[in-house]
C-alpha cells in the first residue's frame, strides 16, 4: 500500500513546516497535531498511512501515544515512524517496544526518512 496520507506530530512548529514540506514535494498529503489531544482529534477525521511521531512533548510524550495508538483497534494497523532528537539506543529500543516500526533521529536526512518510509510499503 502506498503511502499518502501523513500525520506529522511534534510540538515544534518548525519542525512541522520542515517535513510537511518535505513530505509534499513527494506527493504526499499531509495533516500535523502539535500534541497528544490533537493528534487523536486528526486520527478521528482522517485515518493516515503513516505518522511520523516526536518524543518530547508536553503532556502526553510520543511514547506514551504510541503505545495508546498502537492500542487502539481502529489505528493499530498504521505504522509510525518515531522522529526525534533523543539519540540513545535505549529510546530506540523503547520506541520499537511502544510499538513505532522504525525510528529516525533529528535533524532529519530527508534521504534517509525517504528510504524509511518506503521500507513501510
Amino acid at each position: 500500500m502506498p503511502i499518502r496520507k501523513v500525520l506529522i506530530v511534534d510540538d515544534s512548529k518548525t519542525e512541522l513546516m520542515f517535513l510537511s514540506d518535505l513530505l509534499q514535494k513527494n506527493g504526499m498529503q499531509v495533516r500535523t497535531a502539535e500534541n497528544a489531544d490533537e493528534a487523536f482529534k486528526r486520527l478521528g477525521e482522517e485515518k493516515p498511512d503513516l505518522i511520523l511521531m516526536d518524543v518530547v512533548m508536553p503532556g502526553t510524550n510520543g511514547f506514551q501515544l504510541t503505545r495508546s495508538i498502537n492500542r487502539d483497534p481502529l489505528y493499530a494497523d498504521v505504522p509510525i515512524i518515531m522522529c526525534t532528537s533523543k539519540n540513545q539506543e535505549t529510546d530506540r529500543v523503547w520506541a520499537i517496544r511502544q510499538g513505532a516500526r522504525d525510528y529516525i533521529t533529528k535533524p532529519v536526512d530527508p534521504a534517509e526518512l525517504k528510504a524509511k518510509i518506503n521500507d513501510l510499503k
